[in-house]
């Protein structure tokens, strides 16, 4: 018999497959922290998303594929009156809430946005309500989708720690496909079995090339890029649900699985368990819309702004000490095309707040950028310098700090003090400051959106952790619909 053939011999399933499936099914949630972290994840998030239709290249992203397409019981987009199906609702919600790059943020070996999720489990978990109230049946509640939410959160954050997706070109939004399959599936009724099933089908999808988010190709499409991820999840999850099969060594498989193809044959290495580590330690993005690796460098230069605001022509020299992330991922020169390529440049995003003492979306548009020439000059006129401490803390499992200093140097010889800021305001070790802050984001991006009597009874719902986890989806969804 000839060596030189496939044995067809169809194997168990990959064990990191089943891993996840066992936590999705089995695992209960037991820390109220992580309930509570959930809740401000929930209220963060919709508000970046409505706070992104106020931009028309979001809004041209909104609504069905096919222009008037109506779904019986569909799925409600926040902020609009679509009522799409799941799948076209998950892109919608997905794409909102990435928009302004204002959301949630993980950093560990890969980065990423676990609360990108909340596009596929926001938008099924409202189909579903709304099917089963037409059926006379219970529909889900708020607290089904905060414990999906810690799911994602885990599924996503765990394998990002100590796995670089990035450093042979694949994009993060992977992680939300994977982690948005696995908990879409367990909410349509999924058995571990098809949970490995439609896992197995997000990761046979492959992965995007991270040129998007680089230069010289750096655009809009990183602000749907998770959009499509998490509405990707939920047709392979209904895919599955409807019988099809799964590809059990699709990590694996000698020469055809996902090691060998797209991973230079090495292991996913997953050193700790499944269970609430990753919403506990999320980090926030409260102050500014900007890339999370520059967060603590606009605080910084926010702070900085007073004592150099009258004194921008006499700048010679600014230092800025920063961590080896930053400078691999949105340390940049020459030419900013797009707003895509603005909140991706950490020199833009110092050089802005320097000028003005802050930082707000409207800053990325063509129209401001070539208004100041002042910005460019800055930016010329930036050293950046890696700092190994700062690299060796961002990766340290109790530190994961996101350092960066910045010291202003004059042309008659004099500097301003060096303003170092280790950990952002959004920080686990800065929450009882940061949340206050976050409350007052969420409340101003629903007036941006909603009368001011009806934002102030979606904020006060949004900030009673009881009432809202027994509030049932659709009612939810409801509240943030526009007629």
């Amino acid at each position: 018999m000839s060596t030189n053939v496939d044995i067809n011999e169809r194997p168990a399933p990959d064990a990191l497959l089943v891993e996840i499936a066992q936590y999705v099914v089995d695992t209960e949630i037991e820390s109220t922290e992580a309930y509570n972290t959930a809740r401000n994840c929930l209220m963060d998030t919709i508000g970046c998303g409505l706070l992104a239709l106020r931009f028309p290249e979001c809004t041209k992203h909104m609504g069905p594929i096919v222009p008037g397409t109506t779904v019986q019981n569909g799925a409600r987009v926040p902020g609009t009156s679509h009522e799409l199906d799941p799948v076209t609702a998950a892109f919608n919600i997905g794409c909102m809430i990435r928009w302004l790059d204002f959301n949630d943020t993980w950093l560990a070996a890969e980065w990423g946005h676990p609360s990108d999720n909340l596009g596929g489990i926001l938008a099924t978990a409202d189909y579903l309500s709304r099917v089963a109230v037409s059926q006379g049946k219970e529909p889900l509640t708020m607290r089904d989708v905060l414990t999906a939410m810690i799911k994602a959160h885990e599924i996503q954050g765990v394998l990002a720690l100590e796995n670089s997706y990035n450093r042979v070109g694949l994009d993060h939004v992977l992680l939300v496909r994977v982690a948005s399959t696995a908990v879409v599936t367990k909410m349509l009724g999924g058995t571990k079995e098809q949970i490995i099933d439609a896992v197995s089908q997000a990761w046979v999808d492959g992965c995007s090339l991270r040129t998007y988010r680089h230069a010289p190709n750096a655009g809009s499409r990183k602000s749907w890029a998770a959009g499509d991820a998490t509405s990707r999840a939920v047709r392979l999850a209904m895919i599955t649900m409807k019988g099809e099969m799964g590809l059990p060594s699709v990590l694996t498989a000698p020469q055809w699985g996902y090691y060998d193809v797209l991973f230079k044959g090495e292991s996913f290495k997953v050193n700790q368990s499944f269970n609430s580590y990753v919403m506990e330690n999320v980090l926030f993005k409260i102050s500014f819309p900007a890339e999370f690796h520059s967060q603590t460098a606009v605080e910084a230069a926010v702070t900085l702004h007073e004592q150099v605001k009258d004194r921008i022509d006499q700048i010679e020299k600014i230092e800025v000490i920063t961590h080896e992330s930053a400078i691999r991922i949105i340390s940049k020169v020459g030419d900013l095309a797009n707003p895509a390529d603005r909140d991706h440049c950490l020199q833009y995003m110092i050089a802005v707040p320097l000028i003005y003492g802050d930082l707000i979306a409207e800053h990325y548009e063509d129209s401001f950028h070539h208004a100041d020439p002042r910005i460019d000059l800055l930016r010329e006129k930036m050293e950046i310098i890696e700092d190994p401490r700062y690299s060796a803390e961002y990766l340290e499992s109790d530190k994961r700090s996101i350092a960066n200093a910045i010291q202003i140097h004059f042309s008659d010889g004099t500097s301003t003090e060096k303003i170092e800021v280790e950990y952002p305001i959004g920080h686990r070790r800065r929450r009882e400051e940061g949340i206050p802050v976050l409350e007052q984001k969420f409340l101003s991006n629903l007036n941006t959106r909603f009368p001011v009597a009806k934002s102030n009874n979606i904020f006060e719902l949004c900030c009673d952790q009881q009432r809202l986890e027994a509030t049932y989806v659709n009612e939810f969804m409801e509240l943030f619909t526009i007629n």
